[in-house]
């Protein structure tokens, strides 16, 4: 089992930054991904961005050049800097963790970023 929990979220400006954090617990020794996903009100999720063991990463086109994903995997915390935020940002932030061995996910409870214009 692994265990994430999400934090950073608030209310901004457009224009502003936030920095999300997300924190592993359990058995995270393993070759995963993990990513921030979002839910912006009355759609579905979708992906922001990922980043794997390795440190490579992947962003959604959106996000590409405002957001920055990264890992401190002595910490187990995975981050995600939003710069130049805007309203359309505004969303439930989810932590996943994709364990690469057997395909499942393990999910953060969720952070909201509100961006007002």
């Amino acid at each position: 089992q692994v265990q994430l929990v999400e934090s950073g979220g608030g209310l901004v400006q457009a224009g502003g930054s936030l920095r999300l954090s997300c924190a592993a617990s359990g058995s995270t020794r393993s070759n995963n991904v993990i990513g921030w996903y979002r839910r912006p009100p009355g759609k579905q999720r979708e992906l922001v961005a990922t980043i794997t063991s390795s440190g490579n990463t992947n962003y959604a086109d959106s996000v590409e050049g405002r957001f920055t994903i990264s890992r401190d995997n002595a910490k187990n915390t995975v981050f995600l800097q939003m710069n130049s935020l805007k309203p359309e940002d505004t969303a439930v932030y989810y932590c996943s963790f994709r364990r690469l061995l057997t395909d499942v996910y393990y999910w953060g409870q969720g952070t909201q970023v509100t961006v007002s214009s």
